[in-house]
């Protein structure tokens, strides 16, 4: 019988009959989205600032301070390297911030920085609403349709509002917010006020406090619409809103906008739309991203000087009605999982997790580049994407039918294979590097930790390979080769040959997943020289499949590649780390990576079999991330241990928290009020668990024989 997918998604919508700082709730399309609070708007803004700040954000809206007048910006150029030996050589990183290169070093680590785009929250009489005069309230969002429904009595008379981020026919259409308000407080003195702030690094991405660095312009105005331009010194970006009749705009203050009914209902959307951002163009017309090509289809909201304000925007109507089917298509077009029929009464936790999961990554992590950790949020780490943790937030999308949604940022990648080849060549390496941390532009951003780290680099290989596995289209292949082959070539000849060992290595300066080794000591970290080896078999069977040249040092490399190092019978996290996890026992237990998320057939299933048991029994838990769980349920899946699995995956302790919004929450950062690799890498373990993995012929190998796994669509994982 097959599942009843309403029902299944709907029972685990998040409801709130509280104000809960931990989990405001987001709505949003890839491209943009909006986070709430019980009001379903961001009227408690200052409540949940501390915790997790209640933000509207887009893949495009970036804001770049000035170094000072007389200077725009500084460049890798201006930044004093780190000098490190490479194999008898010199290389340079920007590691370490030198003397008299503070300046320049901090800079570049916040600039670019995301942007709040706008605080949109209820007034009463012009006033700040807290959260004491709230009562009566009920939060509910509907899975299924994409809607935020809130509820709540304001000094005892009711409110209901409606909210849902615009996903046009084909999803993302428009980076557009409907709102819809019943109140008889509307006629009494309730609006929706707009407060529109400068740009700023910190996990708001908001300065209210700086209202003369930037500027708010009423370009044009008729009696059912605003069109706003916002400068942000050179970034410049438009906020468009459309309303019915009986609706009055107003600005009471510099930066502020009130918008008013004069009956019990109020419908308004609003639209945001990109501007050159310190390009040379001019403004353009459209939000940018996957859907950059709707500029000038007379169906999109173009800015002043455009299509002009006579092109109607998606009405709030429009825009629930536009969330309502596309989410209806999700749930019922990609995989669904089942399990709630089992008697341990942990099944339903788990398929709250997952279901939550899917939506949060939709909406967050799946526009048209690399998300940040987490996603269109909040800032962390400035609002800049860790391409590390590309990987967590994506690689699940082909094993549930939703290729569609990692698709939309594989562009990305193509559009700055410059910048790569820029970041390898700096070194005197062939192909395209990428770096961990970087903004929309893809420029290495400095860091202590991230110039230094490889394993993101074969990410975008193995993931175009679950792309094709769930596709089985060469002319995908034939499109993403370019990529392949370069990110591939740099892969090759990074690699050191040793002749006393008959191995390929990779050698100082590298830091591993395991974040705490010196890049200085590291030599061929675990995890890594598995995932040499894995995708480059893949670039070169895709190369002989498709017929292209390539380097023939990828097979020696790829079929040469050291092996994991063994001490006292468990693995360690790379060749000089000679302790048995006695001292660096925290951060990533990477050294299971390789028979996790990979299926390293040089590995000993007895000493891998060890190796998790003593991570499991001596690891500094409270320094996990939420990706770790999953590593190692799927280490434990492929040692035949489901009941051990599951214990991992939904052990009770800091790191592996989900809150009522399905957040993975780091409960012991305070700078990380979601974690997206969290639920990312939840995803991309389920489907091991509950479909297997290749070669493997056990049905739903990762759950104990008496819960009922009912799945439709899953894929097997590799």
């Amino acid at each position: 019988m097959a599942i009843d997918r309403h029902a299944l998604v709907s029972r685990h919508n998040p409801v709130l009959e509280a104000v809960d700082v931990d989990s405001p709730l987001t709505v949003g399309n890839g491209e943009l989205a909006f986070t709430a609070d019980v009001t379903g708007l961001q009227t408690l803004y200052e409540e949940y600032l501390d915790t997790c700040p209640l933000c509207t954000m887009s893949q495009w809206g970036w804001h770049t301070k000035p170094v000072s007048g007389e200077r725009y910006d500084y460049t890798l150029k201006d930044l004093v390297m780190t000098e490190f030996d490479y194999n008898g050589r010199k290389v340079v990183y920007p590691k370490n911030s030198k003397p008299g290169n503070e300046e320049v070093y901090e800079w570049l680590r916040k600039n670019p920085h995301r942007l709040d785009l706008a605080r949109i929250g209820f007034e009463y009489e012009d006033k700040e609403i807290r959260a004491d005069r709230l009562t009566g309230i009920r939060q509910e969002l509907d899975l299924y349709s994409g809607i935020l429904k809130s509820s709540f009595l304001l000094d005892g008379k009711r409110c209901e509002v409606e909210t849902a981020c615009d996903n046009g026919p084909e999803g993302g259409s428009y980076d557009t917010i409907g709102i819809q308000v019943k109140s008889s407080l509307l006629r009494e003195g309730l609006s929706v006020a707009f407060t529109f702030p400068y740009g700023s690094p910190a996990k708001s991405g908001a300065d209210f406090d700086s209202p003369d660095l930037h500027g708010t312009e009423v370009v044009r105005q008729d009696g059912q619409s605003v069109l706003l331009k916002r400068t942000l010194d050179r970034d410049v970006y438009y906020v468009r809103l459309a309303f019915g009749e009986g609706v009055k705009v107003s600005a009471p203050a510099q930066h502020r906008l009130s918008v008013k009914a004069e009956s019990d209902t109020l419908e308004l959307s609003v639209s945001f739309l990109k501007g050159d951002f310190g390009t040379e163009g001019g403004d353009a017309a459209r939000s940018g991203g996957a859907q950059a090509d709707n500029a000038g289809r007379p169906d999109v909201p173009q800015p002043d000087g455009a299509m002009g304000m006579d092109v109607p925007q998606p009405s709030a109507s429009q825009v629930l009605e536009d969330s309502r089917l596309y989410w209806k298509n999700f749930w019922e077009k990609g995989a669904i999982l089942q399990l709630h029929n089992s008697p341990d009464p942990r099944a339903e936790e788990l398929e709250r997790r997952i279901l939550l999961s899917m939506y949060l990554l939709a909406v967050n992590s799946c526009g048209s580049a690399p998300p940040q950790e987490t996603g269109l949020t909040c800032n962390s780490w400035y609002g800049k994407m860790h391409l590390e943790m590309y990987f967590w937030h994506c690689a699940w999308a082909p094993l549930w039918g939703h290729t569609e949604l990692l698709e939309r940022s594989l562009p990305w990648y193509l559009e700055h294979m410059e910048q790569a080849r820029e970041n390898a060549a700096r070194n005197g390496y062939k192909g395209c590097r990428w770096p961990k941390m970087i903004a929309l532009e893809g420029i290495d951003s400095p860091s202590k930790v991230a110039p230094m780290l490889l394993w993101q680099q074969p990410h975008i290989i193995f993931m175009l390979e679950l792309c094709f596995r769930e596709n089985h289209d060469d002319d995908f292949r034939r499109k993403y080769w370019p990529l392949v082959k370069e990110t591939a070539d740099f892969m090759a000849d990074i690699a050191v040959y040793n002749q006393e060992k008959g191995c390929y290595e990779l050698v100082a300066p590298v830091i591993p997943v395991q974040e705490c080794h010196k890049p200085e000591e590291t030599l061929n970290p675990a995890f890594e020289v598995s995932y040499w080896q894995y995708t480059l078999e893949v670039a070169v069977r895709w190369a002989k499949e498709l017929g292209m040249e390539y380097d023939p040092r990828w097979e020696e490399v790829g079929s040469g590649m050291a092996s994991l190092t063994e001490e006292e019978g468990v693995y360690l996290a790379h060749e000089k780390c000679h302790t048995t996890y006695t001292v660096q026992n925290h951060d990533h237990p990477s050294m299971l990576m390789s028979y996790g998320v990979l299926a390293d057939e040089r590995i000993s299933r007895g000493i891998m079999d060890n190796t998790l048991q003593k991570v499991l029994e001596c690891w500094s838990y409270p320094s996990l991330w939420g990706w770790d769980f999953a590593v190692m349920a799927m280490t434990a899946v492929r040692l035949g241990k489901p009941a051990q699995a599951l214990d991992i995956l939904l052990k009770d302790t800091p790191k592996n928290n989900y809150v009522a919004s399905g957040n993975n929450r780091q409960v012991l950062r305070k700078d990380l009020p979601l974690y997206l690799p969290g639920n990312g890498s939840l995803l991309l373990a389920v489907p091991m668990l509950a479909e297997g993995y290749e070669g493997c012929e056990c049905k739903a190998p990762g759950f104990p024989e008496d819960w009922v796994v009912e799945a439709e669509g899953l894929q097997k994982y590799i």
